[in-house]
Parts: structure tokens; C-alpha cells; sequence
């Protein structure tokens, strides 16, 4: 009897802390690509920087200590991306950055229960 007790006990404790977990929080932020155009040296227009943002470029969010991946993030045609994610500490990067020769600096970033954190993400292409 004492056993059945306990089990119930044990039971009834573990749906109640599964009932109570943090809430997810939310990221979202915008995305902005950098592309430099080659100087037409024939007279042409010198062109600098062009900016877009699109999903050319996945994000992907990784643990806080950047070993594992948690999510990746698709970036709408705008720059613009959001993801619900469990409270934590996380790391926000580029999708296979060093294979593509891709300049973007990782974001650390928090989520906070039922909170948004805003982490915007720059890249630079270099040369195109």
C-alpha cells in the first residue's frame, strides 16, 4: 500500500513540475548582407555596398556553448526572421560560414520565458 502511495505520490509531483516548465521565449531580429561590387575601372559607376537580405543565407541557433545546434532559422525576403525557443543561453550564426567564406560574428544571446529577444545579424560577402 505504502508503495501504490508513493508511486501516486511521485506521479502526481512529476505532472505538476511538467504543468509549471518555463514557457518558451522568442527571438526575432533582421538579417542585412553586405555584397561589395567590383569597381568597373572602364569609367563605369564605382559601386560600394549593396545591401539585402534574404534566405540565401540560414541562421542557425546553437547552445550556449556553440557545440550543438538547437534550431535554424529561415529569413523571410525582407531580413526579418523569428523562432520560439526554451529559456537558455544560445549562440546566433551563419549557416556553414566558414565554408562559405561568409564575414558575420556570432551573437550570444539570452531568451527569457515569455519574452523576446531582439538580435540583429550582419554579413559581410566580400567581394562578389
Amino acid at each position: 500500500m505504502r508503495i501504490l502511495i508513493s508511486a501516486c505520490l511521485s506521479l502526481v509531483l512529476g505532472c505538476t513540475a511538467s504543468v509549471h516548465a518555463a514557457a518558451p521565449g522568442t527571438l526575432e531580429g533582421h538579417l542585412a548582407i553586405a555584397e561589395h561590387k567590383e569597381v568597373d575601372l572602364a569609367g563605369g559607376d564605382a559601386q560600394g555596398t549593396a545591401d539585402r537580405a534574404d534566405a540565401e543565407y540560414p541562421l542557425v541557433v546553437m547552445s550556449g556553448d556553440g557545440k550543438k545546434q538547437i534550431a535554424r532559422v529561415t529569413v523571410d525576403g525582407d531580413g526579418k526572421y523569428r523562432a520560439s525557443l526554451p529559456p537558455g543561453d544560445y549562440v546566433l550564426d551563419v549557416e556553414n560560414r566558414a565554408q562559405h567564406h561568409l564575414r558575420a560574428t556570432p551573437k550570444r544571446f539570452t531568451i527569457v520565458s515569455r519574452q523576446t529577444a531582439r538580435v540583429d545579424m550582419e554579413i559581410d560577402t566580400g567581394v562578389r
